[in-house]
């Protein structure tokens, strides 16, 4: 199972995040990638907390051929041509995609994405909406559910579903 987050708190050509969202799924189809299922979408403040918009966010399973560097390359493409540039750690964004799992895979070394991510387990906007189109999934690392990583997560790790 590969499992993309999705985020933005700035407007892009799309429009506003969920629109852009949207577009980005749309953007990931058109690229070969089958969408296997999507959460709602959350909105939650940003981490670490600032004066920023609040984020938009979702989770989708994915289905591809890709291997976890050419996914997040192409992850990457799709969020400059949303409009996302890379200037600073945690600033506002557009667009971002977030290669949160790639099946079992565990990777930490230097030579493609850190698999799973490495904050997966600290988000409340993560967990909430990948609980949603994956249930059952284990963090292959830590081998806890996702109820189990929500119950752990600190105090005011919070996510609000929009709409139904």
């Amino acid at each position: 199972m590969i499992l993309v987050g999705l985020g933005a708190n700035l407007p892009s050509a799309a429009g506003p995040p969920e629109a852009t969202i949207a577009a980005a799924l749309a953007a990931l189809a058109e690229a070969g990638i089958v969408i296997g299922a999507r959460s709602r979408l959350y909105r939650s403040a940003p981490e670490p907390r600032s004066d920023q918009p609040w984020f938009v966010n979702a989770v989708a399973v994915l289905e591809t051929g890709l291997d976890p560097p050419a996914l997040l390359a192409l992850f990457h493409r799709i969020e400059a041509r949303f409009g996302r540039r890379r200037a600073q750690p945690n600033e506002a964004r557009p667009l971002d995609l977030d290669l949160l799992a790639y099946d079992d895979l565990v990777r930490a070394g230097p030579e493609g994405p850190i698999l799973p991510h490495p904050q997966l387990h600290q988000r409340a906007f993560v967990l909430l909406p990948l609980r949603e189109v994956a249930p059952d999934w284990r963090h292959p690392r830590l081998g806890r559910s996702v109820n189990e990583l929500l119950a752990a997560l600190p105090p005011g790790q919070t996510a609000e579903a929009l709409g139904g």
